[in-house]
């Protein structure tokens, strides 16, 4: 039997990170937290991107789309229970 395990790696060792933060409408998640400006950038561009890529579809669902931007969080603003959100996990109901 195969079985699937979900690997998330650590969070990096800082006390300031970088989040990049989903909004739908008026609610907000963190989907991912990169030690670096850059990595965080590069996260949000791509993102975005898959979210643009996807406009047509998500008119046709009736869904609002995501925006994403980037924002410096303390260590602490992370929720314990906290998981990445999938670039288009929303369609599944992945946290919103």
């Amino acid at each position: 039997m195969s079985q699937l395990l979900m690997f998330r790696p650590p969070l990096p060792n800082a006390d300031r990170l970088w989040a990049v933060i989903a909004w739908q409408g008026r609610r907000s998640r963190i989907a991912n937290v990169h030690a670096s400006h850059e990595a965080a950038e590069a996260d949000c561009a791509w993102r975005s991107r898959q979210v643009h890529e996807y406009r047509h579809f998500l008119v046709s669902e009736q869904k609002a789309p995501l925006r994403y931007e980037l924002r410096q969080i303390a260590r602490a603003e992370i929720p314990k229970s906290w998981s990445p959100l999938p670039a288009l996990g929303f369609l599944r109901g992945a946290g919103f």
